[in-house]
């Protein structure tokens, strides 16, 4: 694949998300499987793996460590910290320094790493100033644990706060054809201040991939069953999308999921997209999405078929939302 840049690094234009290999989209793969994906994916050509403290409670991170241990000079290695479980074994963000550190050297424990090449703060704690924890993950930069910073669902404010305290490497926000939030405004003030942009969810959680027919088979488990545009009577209403765009993707002969991904690398250089899977095929799909091109023409076309205004249904419940920073449409 060919290269991006991501802060001071240089990675491939497509990242591996790691997440479903061990948390969220119902039962995860056994270990041996999942290190198989991780393991082709090197192979692939992938140099940057995203994880977070918070995937499985470490499961994740651990799988990692065990992994690829034998090759950490092959990739970038990025995680999250400031959602965890607590001491009561309940999910919680928790932006004090004092529990990022704790976090951090927890992640390094079980990444087997030395330095995480990419730590960011994975919810904004409303509780703390954007200042305090920034400062606090500055702190581990000169200490050697991390080499740089990230901030995930944050607006475009809040990056301006916290850029100001220590330069900010990369935002990660949801971005895709059915999640356009990046456009308000955070993607211009990672421009302006010249910040990376990790796109998770760059396949609309599944939906783009064309796979997902029926959300009622989803797992009981599954995270998507909380989501709005995954309640049965909207995504109703969205499979209609699904189908047209795949009558563009068939012009450009390539599958959905691979127009998704090429239509978000045409949004900008600086634009990195991680999709995550647990099966061989899928990253191997995904791997060749980098070698899709799309004509002027065509990216109009797509554009003008989906977008904030044509898809049905919100991408967080309320709860959820209110934990996030990013802005909002109407």
């Amino acid at each position: 694949m060919i290269k991006r840049s991501l802060g001071p690094f240089s990675v491939s234009s497509i990242g591996l998300g790691c997440m479903n290999l061990s948390h969220a989209y119902g039962t995860p793969p056994d270990p041996k499987s999942a290190s198989k994906v991780l393991l082709r994916a090197l192979d692939l050509g992938y140099t940057l793996f995203d994880t977070a403290a918070l995937y499985g409670f470490g499961a994740n991170e651990t799988l990692i460590g065990q992994t690829l241990r034998g090759h950490r000079g092959r990739f970038v290695l990025a995680t999250k910290c400031g959602m965890f479980r607590n001491s009561a074994g309940v999910r919680e963000i928790d932006g004090r320094p004092p529990t990022l550190r704790q976090t951090v050297e927890d992640s390094l424990r079980r990444l087997q790493v030395e330095t995480i090449d990419l730590c960011y703060l994975h919810h904004w704690d409303k509780r703390i100033p954007i200042e305090e924890s920034v400062g606090a993950l500055a702190e581990l930069v000169g200490a050697g644990k991390i080499r740089s910073i990230g901030l995930c669902e944050v607006s475009a404010p809040t990056l301006a706060r916290a850029h100001r305290v220590y330069p900010i490497a990369a935002i990660q926000s949801e971005y895709s054809l059915w999640t356009r939030n990046p456009e308000i405004a955070v993607l211009e003030q990672c421009r302006r201040l010249g910040v990376s942009f990790v796109a998770f969810s760059p396949l609309g959680r599944g939906f783009l991939a064309g796979g997902l027919r029926d959300v009622n088979l989803l797992d009981a488990k599954d995270i998507r069953r909380q989501m709005p545009r995954f309640e049965p009577a909207n995504y109703a209403r969205n499979l209609p999308l699904l189908g047209s765009i795949r009558g563009i993707a068939d012009v450009v002969g390539c599958t959905t999921g691979q127009l998704a991904l090429a239509w978000l690398m045409e949004r900008g250089a600086d634009i990195i997209p991680i999709p995550g899977t647990t099966r061989l095929d899928h990253l191997e799909e995904n791997a060749a999405a980098s070698r899709v091109q799309l004509s002027g023409d065509l990216i109009k076309r797509l554009e003008a078929l989906i977008d904030a205004d044509t898809v049905f249904g919100r991408r967080y419940n309320a709860a959820t939302q209110a934990e996030v920073d990013t802005e909002e449409f109407d």
